[in-house]
């Protein structure tokens, strides 16, 4: 293993009670666009309808970010 392994140097090898709750970084109605530590998006809560209006708003403004299903 080499000092620098990657696989050592994430944040829950360092603090294993550390649980990422996520960052809200935009709400569409009742749904909200979450960014977590490891750099993934996910769209939680709200209806289909809201859930649809955050991917069409991504996908024209922000199209660099894959969004995960919660």
């Amino acid at each position: 293993m080499r000092p620098c392994d990657p696989e050592r140097m994430k944040y829950k090898t360092f603090f294993p009670w550390f649980k990422d709750e996520g960052e809200i970084v935009a709400s569409f109605g009742q749904a909200q666009l979450v960014k977590f530590l490891d750099g993934e998006y996910t769209v939680r809560g709200g209806s289909n309808g809201d859930r649809i209006a955050a991917k069409e708003w991504i996908s024209l403004f922000w199209h660099d970010v894959v969004v995960q299903e919660s």
